[in-house]
């Protein structure tokens, strides 16, 4: 039971990825690398301000803001250097690697016997449950917030930027600036995975970010999937959906462990999930047009 709370906890630490990657692929349609960075950047600037004893909500403000910034530069140099975002966001994705280095000073940092965000409040002695309940007000709140910008004038505006480019620019509205913002809002969420997840697992690494992407884009696809499937058009329930899409992937890996998969596997099975979540709506529309 312990192992499947671990995973949960996990997967609610990735929502901030899952929402991110949402917003910049499904509202912006644009595939952005960045987050690879920008994970690990939030995580190695949380665990080297909480090491120089820093308090962890100043760790977590400059994780976001860091984020937000490499977003926000992955943007410029998609709108205004007019590079492939692709491109644009592997330049920034590997950038980020030699300033991570910089920012934490060495590879690795431990965080133990450190004060946390999950040590904030007290809800029980359990600390694993502890977590759950600080993570599930962290996540609604995430979920609360982004929800509420999406349904603002400003939000629909990026929403009409993915929508249609061309219509929205004919009405006066600057889609550059929309999606430089609509980069930089989505990986301060990532960053603010990372900031969740070095504390959870008591470490950051140079090279927690590797793959990353791929479990986020899971996340999604799972989470769209349920969207489809039950026909939700609220921003408020898509948003949850794809929060719950994260918590699942990770339920779905966690399963795979405790079936007796190599752990050193992990990231084979992370990529082969992703494909089946990806391939399966395709495979089943095309017997049926068969």
């Amino acid at each position: 039971m312990e192992f499947y709370l671990t995973a949960l906890l996990q997967g609610l630490c990735f929502a901030g990825i899952a929402v991110g990657i949402y917003i910049s692929m499904k509202i912006f349609n644009i595939p952005d690398i960045t987050t690879d960075g920008s994970y690990t950047l939030g995580g190695m600037l949380t665990g080297t301000l909480l090491t120089h004893a820093f308090p962890w909500y100043l760790g977590g403000a400059a994780a976001i803001l860091a984020g937000a910034i490499a977003g926000a530069i992955t943007g410029v140099i998609h709108t205004k250097l007019k590079i492939h975002a692709l491109l644009a966001g592997i330049l920034v994705s590997t950038a980020l690697y030699s300033i991570n280095i910089i920012v934490a000073g060495r590879s690795n940092l431990p965080l133990i016997n450190l004060s946390s965000v999950f040590s904030m409040v007290t809800f029980t002695n359990d600390f694993n449950l502890n977590s759950l309940f600080i993570l599930l007000l962290l996540v609604g709140a995430v979920i609360a917030i982004t929800g509420y910008l999406l349904k603002t004038d400003f939000g629909i505006a990026m929403r009409a930027t993915g929508n249609s480019e061309t219509m929205i620019r004919a009405l006066g509205v600057n889609t550059d600036r929309m999606k430089i913002i609509g980069l930089a809002i989505a990986n301060s969420l990532t960053a603010l995975s990372g900031f969740l997840m070095t504390q959870q697992q008591g470490y950051a690494d140079i090279s927690m970010g590797i793959g990353i992407v791929i479990i986020g884009l899971g996340s999604v696809i799972i989470g769209d999937t349920l969207i489809n499937r039950f026909n939700v058009t609220s921003v408020w329930k898509t948003l949850i959906l794809v929060v719950a899409g994260a918590v699942v992937f990770q339920l779905l890996l966690a399963v795979t462990l405790s079936l007796g998969v190599n752990a050193n596997l992990l990231k084979l099975v992370t990529a082969v999930l992703v494909l089946l979540f990806v391939s399966l709506p395709r495979l089943t529309l095309s017997r049926q047009n068969d």
